[in-house]
């Protein structure tokens, strides 16, 4: 299509500049045209229409895009959400009153996921198979803290409905860790702003807060580093990013998840105007146990008093009972005792009959006596071996050889000491003796002759 030639002679007003451009862009697609890109910042308006940004997955390029209320459905809508990869049919068109270019789309089709939820899904699922989002690892919140800190922007309104919210519920001391929630160095300066806070002696519970936004506005709570250091904090982490809707990483790392940072607050501060009420309650209910509980008492003190007969008659009945008992342990006493001082004299006899000076006295009379008899019987039997000693000494004089030889005997022995009794004892020139009453005489035999 072929504009005119502006008049260069007077300056165009912005209101005709901007009908130039809308002719020309209406000029350029007089036929609808698909586009196609990743949704982002989605937001419905009050009208119904829709407005998102179709960003370009290879390229800084992106677009803003209004779906009129007339060509919604609930498959459109379903579609049109933040990180969704869609084909759009429409027309570009120039709105004047922003001065900016738009698409006004009346069909979508989905084209697949978009690369920036794919590397979000893939993230989590990294972070979730390492425990990060386990629930045995979420903590309780304190019941009474007496420091929350903040990680927030200390220009937004976090802080603020932080502050209202701990004033009204009774208060708590508020600690701000500010932070940058927005840009490029936001999950940066969010996650330095969380390891500061949690340095900091006393502090109970972190709220990590941000307001509503667009996705592209909450991108820097799922950054990786910074779940990390939410998982890892050593204070327990309330996340409140965004709207009830809203749902990023950091709520999964947290020890909890609060739909808006005034439901964070409400959650961490304790109301003490209802633990006021929770305490007279408790009250009210401990005064009726306690009445209660007398009132059985006093009950069974009545029932008990009844069954109670003269305290006087009872003391002496139980005095009696043991009078007799005391009797009954002295006697009882008394015979023990007696038995003891029996067995104890049985066993001082036992004693002094096996004490050892007595057994020494004793053993010494045995032996003396037994040393009697034994010199006694030695002396019998010496008496009895010396007559019979006599007696065999005078047959043995009596057969003595030597009693022959004094009558002219002799006695021929060979050398070796055998008696000579038969011719075969020698043999001419043997050697032998001859053993007379008063001498001994070697001889050598110079014959045998038999007789």
């Amino acid at each position: 299509m072929n504009l005119p030639p502006p008049d260069v002679s007077r300056p165009l007003s912005v209101g005709e500049l901007a009908r130039l451009f809308r002719r020309a862009i209406d000029g350029l697609f007089a036929t609808p045209v698909w586009v196609q890109g990743e949704v982002t910042s989605a937001r419905p308006a009050p009208s119904g229409h829709l407005y998102f940004v179709l960003k370009d997955e290879s390229e800084e390029a992106s677009v803003d895009v209004v779906f009129y209320r007339a060509n919604l459905t609930p498959r459109v809508q379903g579609l049109l959400r933040d990180g969704a990869r869609i084909r759009l049919r429409g027309r570009p068109s120039f709105w004047a009153p922003r001065g900016r270019l738009q698409f006004s789309a009346d069909r979508a089709e989905p084209a697949g996921r978009g690369s920036l939820l794919e590397a979000l899904a893939r993230l989590k699922a990294k972070l979730e198979a390492e425990g990060l989002f386990a629930a045995e690892r979420k903590r309780p919140l304190p019941s009474d803290p007496r420091i929350v800190g903040v990680v927030t922007s200390p220009t937004g309104a976090v802080i603020h409905d932080v502050i209202r919210v701990a004033f009204r519920r009774g208060g708590a001391r508020i600690l701000l860790s500010p932070a940058v929630v927005q840009g490029a160095d936001a999950a940066r300066s969010i996650r330095e702003a969380l390891v500061k806070i949690s340095k900091v002696r006393g502090v109970d519970v972190i709220i990590l807060g941000r307001g509503g936004g667009s996705s592209d506005d909450l991108l820097p709570f799922n950054d990786e580093e910074l779940v990390r250091a939410v998982a890892a904090c050593p204070v327990p982490v309330v996340s409140a990013v965004g709207h009830e809707t809203d749902s990023t990483l950091t709520d999964f790392a947290a020890d909890a998840r609060a739909a808006t940072p005034s439901h964070a607050a409400e959650m961490v501060i304790p109301d003490a105007r209802a633990r006021v009420q929770a305490l007279l309650q408790l009250r009210v209910r401990l005064e009726r146990a306690a009445k209660a509980c007398v009132a059985k008492a006093d009950a069974k003190v009545a029932l008990l008093a009844g069954r109670l007969a003269d305290p006087r008659l009872v003391v002496a009945f139980q005095q009696q009972r043991l009078d007799d008992r005391m009797a009954r342990l002295e006697a009882a006493t008394q015979r023990a005792l007696t038995r003891r001082r029996g067995l104890l004299a049985h066993l001082e006899q036992r004693l002094a009959y096996l004490h050892p000076q007595a057994s020494i006295l004793r053993e010494r009379a045995i032996l003396r006596r037994l040393s009697e008899r034994i010199e006694a019987l030695m002396t019998s039997a010496l008496e009895r071996r010396r007559a019979r000693l006599g007696a065999l000494a005078a047959r043995l004089d009596v057969l003595s050889p030597l009693k022959v030889l004094g009558r002219g005997y002799a006695i021929a022995t060979r050398q070796d000491g055998i008696a000579i009794r038969a011719r075969q004892d020698l043999s001419p020139g043997d050697v032998f003796v001859v053993r007379v009453a008063t001498a001994r005489i070697e001889a050598q035999v110079l014959a045998v002759e038999d007789l």
